[in-house]
């Protein structure tokens, strides 16, 4: 992760409400998250949850189709340093200057790796409409994101195509 800037240890919380707050933040399973995943189900897309970015045991994709080697990332907009909503926090504000652009460099690394390895990367803002994103990826799975390690089941009797499973 060349390049990434060192984040030193935090300074401490400026108020024991922001503190509260900040620990009370989910990691996964967000609410954007949670409602982009039940319109792919719903849609009869089956993915991985948190699943392990390979050979980044400390990263994981937040939504993970395998067999197509599609990885989706729902950003917030906080951490992630969204353009139209990110903000910077004013009290510590070198510390989190250095932690967000940490953050950010994360990301960009993990696309990198990701993008190196074969798989194509789908990333979202948390404020974006949950129906327009899961369009979006199951529109992205169905151009043809190839399918890895699927085998042609026998074919239905007198059927010209072979049906795959997805």
């Amino acid at each position: 992760m060349a390049g990434t800037p060192i984040v030193p240890p935090h300074p401490g919380s400026s108020a024991p409400a922001v503190s509260a707050r900040m620990a009370g933040l989910a990691r996964r399973d967000t609410a954007p998250e949670v409602a982009i995943r039940r319109l792919l189900h719903a849609q009869g897309l089956r993915y991985r949850v948190a699943y392990p970015v390979p050979g980044l045991r400390r990263r994981s994709i937040d939504i993970a189709f395998t067999r197509r080697k599609v990885a989706v990332f729902v950003d917030g907009c906080f951490w992630h340093g969204c353009p139209e909503h990110g903000t910077q926090p004013r009290a510590n504000a070198s510390w989190w200057t250095t932690k967000l652009a940490a953050n950010r460099a994360r990301d960009a690394d993990t696309t990198t790796r990701l993008v190196d390895q074969g798989w194509e990367v789908i990333r979202v803002w948390e404020h974006e409409a949950p129906g327009e994103v899961s369009v979006r990826i199951a529109d992205r799975l169905a151009e043809g994101a190839p399918l890895r390690g699927v085998r042609a089941r026998s074919r239905p009797h007198g059927s010209a195509e072979p049906d795959l499973q997805a």
